[in-house]
């Protein structure tokens, strides 16, 4: 009997809680098949399994949080199960020697046809999937999976089964667009008032990330208004020769988390942690910035940042955050986040205070980009104008160099223009 213990699915990793299992005692799995789903921080992650062999015990219920190394449940592998046969022929073969023999001879009966196996590179489908495709009689592929790389999970299998006969193998008369598909049905349609939302996965690993920030963290914020004119105009006029060319969209965000990357080089403080006795410089500017799915918040990462054009930022604004709202981000894509950049003006937000991102030193809300009359030379002029709000560790910083970095911010963005200005 082999014991699978709870793995370090990161560096700062150090437990983990069972959001789900996705097998149960009985069942016979494949190395690498997915065993259970685990929240960790801010992401799902499938453990898989690291034996062939049959599900014996679980050994953690779903929602209880243990330690990396922890056994979680117990498996009978293929070499106990030779093991356990050659036992057992060795006393039936002292004992009647011809039992052995009549029982090779007879074939094995009652079993159904296997489902269709997923085609066109589909990831390794685990026994469970298998087995509860071939009881509702699904062609498994006609889903598309969210697990890991793409695999098929028991929940996908379990929604197809939910929607009904017409997606469980049947190709719908008219099909939806991709951009129709591609867009995650609003959680709050099916919120009723009265209704009582148990807090788990991946809502309870950021409450639990949130209080404790906001528990250690001193923090102090500050806002500077900042005008965005020429860096509207530079969009603008490279916004559909770039989508024609590129083939993904060029993001106001991009250009502030451009700016907010090359800042950082000038003021090393900003990308820090508060480490018990120490502060630590983080060496690689990797940019963190929030993404939802659902109802679910994920806070994937670019990492050397500062390294990239406004374009290479752009493509991976856009993969990060198309690969969070269909729940495919990994703890890969998470890890080793140094600064949060968020993008709050997305939904119209003018101010805000963020909670900063444990254990970084500040997290920049960017805000609405806003039409307003302003001051220029004594004559007003109608300008498009966004607010920064920059929230940081007190500890680790003072409002001198939170100033003094936030300045520097907004003048990089003040100095983008059409004539100097390069996206690529």
């Amino acid at each position: 009997m082999e014991e699978v213990l709870m793995p370090k699915l990161g560096e700062s990793v150090t437990e983990g809680t069972i959001e789900k299992w996705l097998v149960q005692p009985g069942d016979t799995v494949e190395e690498y098949d997915p065993l259970c789903e685990v929240i960790t921080d801010k992401v799902t992650a499938e453990v898989p399994s690291v034996f062939n062999g049959t599900i014996k015990e679980l050994l953690v219920e779903e929602g209880d949080t243990v330690e990396v190394g922890t056994p979680i449940c117990l498996m009978e592998t293929e070499d106990d199960a030779e093991s356990a046969k050659e036992e057992e022929s060795g006393a039936e073969a002292s004992q009647d020697p011809q039992t052995s023999d009549v029982m090779e001879e007879v074939p094995s009966s009652g079993q159904k046809d296997t489902p269709d196996v997923p085609k066109k590179g589909k990831s390794r489908i685990s026994p469970v999937v298998m087995r509860l495709a071939e009881e509702n009689d699904i062609d498994l592929n006609t889903i598309e999976g969210t697990g890991f790389e793409g695999r098929i999970t028991k929940k996908d299998v379990l929604k197809t089964i939910e929607a009904g006969p017409q997606s469980a193998g049947t190709q719908p008369e008219a099909p939806a667009s991709k951009e129709q598909e591609a867009v995650p049905a609003p959680a709050a349609q099916n919120i009723m008032a009265g209704d009582e939302i148990p807090v788990t996965g991946v809502r309870k690993a950021v409450a639990s990330k949130m209080v404790q920030s906001s528990q250690e963290i001193p923090h102090a914020w500050l806002m500077m208004e900042v005008d965005a004119t020429n860096l509207v105009n530079v969009r603008n006029r490279h916004k559909s020769s770039f989508k024609e060319r590129e083939g993904f969209n060029l993001t106001f965000f991009s250009f502030f988390v451009k700016a907010v990357a090359e800042t950082l080089k000038e003021y090393p403080m900003l990308n820090s942690s508060w480490q018990g006795d120490k502060i630590v410089i983080n060496k690689d500017i990797n940019i963190s910035i929030a993404v939802a799915g659902d109802d679910k918040l994920y806070v994937p990462v670019i990492r050397n940042a500062d390294d990239l054009s406004i374009k290479g930022i752009a493509k991976q604004v856009g993969e990060l955050a198309a690969l969070g709202r269909n729940h495919k981000l990994t703890q890969e894509h998470m890890a080793g986040g140094t600064f949060t950049v968020n993008n709050t003006g997305a939904f119209g937000s003018v101010q805000s205070m963020g909670i900063i991102n444990h254990p970084q030193a500040a997290i920049l809300q960017v805000e609405s980009i806003v039409k307003k009359p302003v001051i220029i030379d004594d004559m007003i002029a109608v300008r498009h104008m966004v607010n920064l709000c920059l929230s940081i560790d007190h500890r680790i910083l003072d409002g001198l160099v939170a100033g003094q970095f936030l300045k520097a911010v907004k003048e990089r963005i003040e100095a983008y223009s059409v004539e100097t200005t390069s996206v690529y």
